[in-house]
């Protein structure tokens, strides 16, 4: 049983001086990429830029993540305000105040030929009364909050700057609000800060435009939440 062993391990000899020759020969190359122990070789150099390409591409999908989500809350508060709209009218055609005073008011009076001037008075009178009761109620001023990702070109953006070149930007029915710095990924941070405006003076496409006129300081804004107020 010996003598078999024996003779198994000299026919491998072969194999035994080769992997010995290797070894004293140096590290190998595989696909132009060289075999050694150091954590400085070609090989971990490109699992290390793998590794980050692959966080950056994490980070990036967040960020559409975030991006499609604030877009489907815009479109769903759009959806919401649009039906409120169209429905509206045909409610306060049903059901009128009960606390109106006018409601035994005729409005347009008699067509009859024979009114007299008397009764003509009379019903200018109402409408004058009418008119300016109307225009002493309150209108409703319609507003929205919202909250901008403003993101700099890279970590040598000064974003405390940029933040107040933003706040430069004034028009009536613009209110600008908290902010604060988000990191992104790879040491970059974003700006995110709010504001309150007034739809009817203050257009969310406008605004938009006007940040990223700043083009020393901002890459992109992206709408991070809309609500309306």
């Amino acid at each position: 049983m010996k003598v078999e062993a024996l003779d198994k391990f000299w026919a491998d000899k072969s194999r035994y001086d080769l992997a010995e020759k290797r070894f004293y020969e140096g590290p190998q190359k595989i696909d132009g990429v060289t075999l050694d122990d150091g954590l400085n070789s070609e090989l971990a150099k490109r699992l290390a830029q793998l590794e980050g390409e692959h966080k950056e591409l994490k980070t990036q999908v967040s960020l559409l993540n975030e991006l499609l989500t604030a877009t489907v809350k815009r479109l769903e508060t759009q959806l919401k305000l649009t039906n409120g709209v169209s429905k509206e009218p045909e409610v306060e055609a049903k059901k009128p105040e009960a606390n109106d005073d006018d409601d035994d008011v005729d409005l347009f009076g008699s067509d009859s030929e024979e009114e007299d001037g008397e009764a003509a008075r009379i019903r200018e009178e109402r409408l004058a009364a009418y008119a300016a009761k109307k225009a002493k109620k309150v209108q409703i001023i319609a507003k929205s909050n919202i909250i901008l990702d403003v993101k700099p070109w890279d970590d040598e953006t000064d974003l405390k700057v940029m933040e107040t070149e933003i706040r430069k930007i004034t028009q009536d029915g613009l209110l600008w609000g908290a902010s604060k710095f988000v990191p992104v990924a790879f040491g970059i941070q974003k700006l995110s800060i709010s504001c309150v405006v007034e739809d009817d003076k203050v257009s969310i496409d406008w605004l938009t435009e006007e940040i990223e006129k700043l083009e020393d300081f901002v890459q992109s804004v992206d709408i991070a939440a809309f609500n309306k107020i």
